[in-house]
Parts: structure tokens; C-alpha cells; sequence
């Protein structure tokens, strides 16, 4: 498979707790450069990010990260306040203890919410599989297929593990289109990028593709 193909469909992904302006201006850099689908970073960092990309990379950001257990209209007002400083794309975390508890109006009606507050950007949705039964990763790819977000995204990378070959498969198998897949956390190989774009995944989000081709590059 085509490098750039699979940079197209990489989300360049800095999201740690540390992360400061400049080690954010370089994924933007790098996401220029190597033309991914977008860059995804802190919410903080989204309105100078956007006027420092100028439209020449998607800026993504997250909601409700990564716990998920933000109320609705938390998330709401951070979806707007995103969208307004210039994010071109949103990625949710879904109300993971809702879900444990059966609640499957309060999980949809939680994304529904976020969606409308996208204004019409992308939006995809975490279920942090991890955490899930397979009983429950089947009934998201349901919910999620209802909901009117672009993508279902397997992790947050905050968690115990990240994205499996297994799910993608299951995601595949269970979700209604025109609903796509994102594949996130433990990406660790150009090799398994492919893989997992192979098995169904239209997005990828990782920090490691980027430094894999650099690398290649010196």
C-alpha cells in the first residue's frame, strides 16, 4: 500500500497533558507537510492552530476526553466553543458508565447532542472498546449508526489498551453506512497501518506513522 495513502487517512495526533505551543505548531507543520486527514490536538490549542494551518490541514479536537463521563451539556459547550475557534473536526468519548448501565437513549441522546453542536463538521465517536463487552461494542456500532456521526472510533489511547484488529472486524460486520471506522491507540507500524486499513479502517489516529516516515526520510 502507498505511504501517502495511508498518511491521508492518519489523524497526526498529539493529545498529552504536557503538550505546549510549539510541540504543537510542529504537528501542525507535520501535518502540512505529510498531508494527513487532519491533526488532533488539545481543545486549548485549537484557535491558533486553525489560524496557523489557514485551512491547509483539518484541526480535530476531543470532548469529553477521555473519561467520557462529562455531562451532555458540558460537552455541548465544548463542541461549540471548538467549532467556533476553527475545528474542522470533533472526536467524542461516549457516556461509558450510561452504557454499562443499559442506558441506551441517555448514550444516543449524549452524541445526538454533540452532533448538532458540530454544525455540520465531522464528528466521531469514542467507545473506548477496551472497556467493552463484545455484547456492548455490537450495540454501539447500532447506537452510533443511528446517531449521525461520521465515524465510530475504537480508543482514546488513555486507557488500558488501544485499537485491536478484532474490533475492526467486529465494526465492520456491525455497523449501517454510510457510518465509517477510525482506529486509534497502539498503531506501531506502517505495516499494521496498512493492516488496519485493509480490515475497514477509513481513519487512522496515531503520533507514530508521521516519525515512522521522518525516520525513513534521514
Amino acid at each position: 500500500m502507498d505511504t501517502q495513502l495511508i498518511l491521508s487517512k492518519t489523524d497526526h495526533t498529539l493529545l498529552a497533558p504536557e503538550s505546549t505551543w510549539e510541540q504543537i505548531r510542529s504537528v501542525v507543520d507535520d501535518g502540512v507537510r505529510y498531508r494527513c486527514a487532519s491533526v488532533c490536538i488539545p481543545a486549548r490549542f485549537v484557535k491558533a492552530a486553525a489560524d496557523y494551518a489557514a485551512g491547509k490541514v483539518n484541526i480535530c479536537t476531543v470532548i469529553g476526553f477521555p473519561t467520557g463521563y462529562s455531562t451532555t451539556a458540558a460537552k455541548v459547550f465544548e463542541t461549540e466553543d471548538a467549532v467556533k475557534n476553527g475545528a474542522d473536526e470533533i472526536d467524542m468519548v461516549i457516556a461509558i458508565g450510561a452504557l454499562k448501565q443499559k442506558q441506551y437513549d441517555a448514550v444516543l441522546e449524549d452524541i445526538k447532542a454533540v452532533r448538532a453542536a458540530c454544525k455540520g463538521k465531522v464528528l466521531k465517536v469514542i467507545i473506548e472498546t477496551c472497556l467493552l463487552t463484545e455484547d456492548e461494542k455490537i450495540k454501539m456500532c447500532e447506537l452510533v449508526s443511528r446517531s449521525g456521526a461520521d465515524y465510530i472510533k475504537t480508543s482514546t489511547g488513555f486507557s488500558k489498551s488501544g485499537a485491536t484488529h478484532e474490533d475492526i472486524l467486529l465494526f465492520k460486520a456491525h455497523i449501517a453506512p454510510p457510518l465509517k471506522i477510525k482506529a486509534a491507540g497502539g498503531i506501531a507500524s506502517l505495516e499494521d497501518a496498512e493492516r488496519f486499513i485493509r480490515e475497514g479502517a477509513d481513519r487512522l489516529g496515531t503520533s507514530r506513522i508521521v516519525k515512522l516516515v521522518k525516520e525513513e526520510h534521514v
